[in-house]
């Protein structure tokens, strides 16, 4: 990704992170949060991968058509499941944008930087952008009053509601921040 060295390093450890957290997700007893958990630990060790800055570590040629068709992958999963949990869809349209953007690093020639004329922003980056800022504000909405806990009990880490909402706000952040250095 282009962009400030310091942003992307900040962005690597909020993605990498998301993704270590929701690797314990997996470990929950309830069986869809573990198979959400799982999708949404691929998404956050990607967009880390993903984020990490050009000028510290270039993935070879190869890596871009690999990294969008193990994303492509992660969206057929997310549309099979999507028929049984609705909250999937957003896990396929999350899959597909990292394909979309795996996609257009691999168009950009080898030292090359983007020309930023006056193109403007491509519709489907636009598009992308206002899905998830609003997905963002959505989520920020809806984890304010998740701090209510089960009566007495103590919940997992991996059983944390409120948790999981801000590893979701996290990703949508960190999706804007990669659509916009895009």
């Amino acid at each position: 990704m282009h962009g400030p060295v310091s942003a992307a390093w900040l962005l690597v450890a909020l993605c990498a992170a998301t993704g270590a957290y929701c690797l314990l997700r997996m470990r929950s007893g309830v069986k869809e949060q573990r198979r959400a958990a799982g999708g949404e630990a691929l998404m956050g060790f990607g967009m880390a991968v993903m984020a990490v800055p050009a000028a510290v570590f270039a993935p070879p040629r190869w890596a871009w058509p690999v990294y969008a068709a193990v994303f492509g992958a992660a969206a057929l999963h997310a549309l099979w499941a999507a028929r049984a949990t609705p909250h999937h869809l957003h896990h396929l349209v999350g899959a597909c944008a990292m394909v979309y953007m795996a996609v257009a690093m691999a168009a950009v020639p080898p030292g090359a930087h983007h020309a930023h004329g006056g193109a403007g922003v491509p519709l489907l980056t636009g598009v992308l952008l206002v899905y998830f800022a609003g997905y963002v504000l959505l989520a920020g909405a809806r984890l304010v009053p998740a701090a209510v806990t089960v009566a007495g009990a103590s919940a997992g880490w991996g059983d944390r509601p409120e948790l999981a909402r801000a590893c979701r706000l996290s990703m949508g952040i960190g999706m804007v921040a990669m659509l916009l250095a895009l």
